[in-house]
């Protein structure tokens, strides 16, 4: 049996954006929640509660990345110029946002400063995001294997509505987040968040699903032609019971179920991504076996990350399983 490693690859990568998504985007979250707390012992919280695990998560955006680079070239070199400017806004607030996260805990004169940068920081970062991947979404344009568009093309209504779009979901994590993490009048403070964060979220959701098929006619056909309509209408059914339990342990005063729901809800909408897009890695101008490295590359890179995922899985479920549980102002996680 040939393993198909083009497919296996495009897998793993499409795994570490995804974790990478889930896992930053409630640590991007909770910087877009920061000024909206009254209160520096409340702000001093939130941070704390993704201190131990906030440059980890970042591990995954370097290796989605990195993965690209190497296994396909193609697509990196073709869509990289595509969306400069957003990735390039996005690298540079995610380091501003580092730098503000541990300057803030070393002043007392310029801490208000730091956190407006903190926010600042994250709402740049999770706007950039959601505009690099409307941007993507709409369709690179090439030719002759290379880039064909120009400087502006990533600036449209569409990527831009993708973009307020991820920092209202990115927001919603953040708050389903500290509602697990924290006590008291904050913890409410968030439920109330994160319900109004979650309708703006799914509204979003809602028009972005509506406008998407007719971006392209290969979505619009996988979307509603039959029989590929049979099963793409299992997503938007899952996402229903998603919002629903995550309005229900809202409702309920859960801790874990809004947190959860809100992941299933990302990885749901992910996968609908994964759907139109599909075989293409670049749509809807490069397949995934077009664009992929020859198979010697692919399958030693492979054995590298036959080692190395494992590795990385381990010490980041480590790391919150150690720091599990809830915050306490006076002791820290208990």
């Amino acid at each position: 049996m040939t393993l198909d490693l083009p497919l296996i690859w495009a897998g793993l990568i499409a795994l570490a954006i995804l974790i990478y998504i889930i896992l930053d985007g409630f640590d991007l979250g909770v910087g877009l929640l920061f000024p909206f707390e009254p209160g520096e012992d409340e702000r001093d919280l939130m941070m704390n509660s993704v201190a131990p695990v906030w440059d980890g998560n970042e591990t995954w955006l370097v290796l989605g990345g990195g993965g690209l680079f190497a296994v396909f070239p193609l697509a990196y070199a073709t869509a990289l110029p595509a969306l400069y400017a957003p990735l390039l806004a996005m690298l540079l607030a995610l380091v501003f946002r580092g730098v503000a996260f541990e300057y803030r805990w070393r002043t007392t004169r310029w801490k208000r400063v730091w956190d407006v940068s903190f926010f600042a920081g994250s709402l740049i970062a999770a706007l950039a995001q959601g505009i690099a991947l409307g941007a993507l979404v709409q369709g690179i344009e090439i030719e002759n294997r290379a880039y064909a568009g120009g400087w502006w093309d990533w600036f449209t209504p569409f990527s831009l509505l993708c973009g307020v779009a991820l920092v209202f979901g990115y927001a919603l994590l953040g708050a389903t987040w500290l509602n697990m993490k924290l006590e008291g009048a904050v913890q409410e403070r968030m439920r109330y968040r994160a319900a109004i964060a979650g309708a703006v979220t799914v509204g979003f959701i809602g028009v972005v699903s509506l406008i998407t098929p007719f971006l392209d006619e290969i979505y619009f056909a996988r979307w509603f032609a039959w029989p590929t309509a049979l099963y793409s209408a299992a997503v938007p059914l899952l996402c229903a019971a998603a919002i629903a339990a995550l309005y229900y342990g809202l409702k309920k005063r859960h801790d874990v179920t809004p947190f959860l729901a809100s992941l299933t809800l990302f990885t749901l909408c992910f996968i609908g991504l994964g759907i139109g897009f599909y075989p293409y890695i670049v749509p809807h101008s490069l397949t995934i076996a077009e664009a992929a490295a020859p198979d010697s590359s692919l399958l030693f890179t492979l054995v590298g990350a036959a080692v190395l995922l494992p590795l990385i899985l381990g010490y980041t479920a480590y790391t919150y399983w150690v720091f599990r549980g809830k915050l306490d102002p006076e002791e820290g996680y208990h």
